[in-house]
């Protein structure tokens, strides 16, 4: 009896592992997907837009273009980054 309530805990606690890396994995898909960029890109736009309104500012539309560009340039410039710094450690 003890030996069937000892491989009940171990069955449970490897389906909490086993849960628990799905999550890090989707998190990790997530943080690295397209789609999260692209959100955070119409996110700052809008923001920007709404800021630069309320500060006054002339051509608001394409003025918002900037910060937004930088973003998503900045996204692929620290992807990039990531690779060499990856490659650099891996081969140490």
């Amino acid at each position: 009896m003890a030996e069937k309530l000892t491989m009940k805990h171990l069955e449970s606690e490897i389906k909490k592992i086993q849960d628990r890396n799905a999550k890090v994995e989707a998190d990790k898909a997530w943080e690295t997907s397209t789609q999260r960029k692209i959100s955070v890109a119409i996110i700052t736009y809008i923001v920007v837009l709404v800021v630069m309104h309320f500060l006054g500012f002339d051509n608001i539309f394409l003025g918002a273009i900037i910060p937004t560009a930088w973003y998503l340039l900045s996204t692929l410039w620290v992807h990039s980054m990531k690779k060499i710094y990856v490659k650099k450690y891996l081969n140490k």
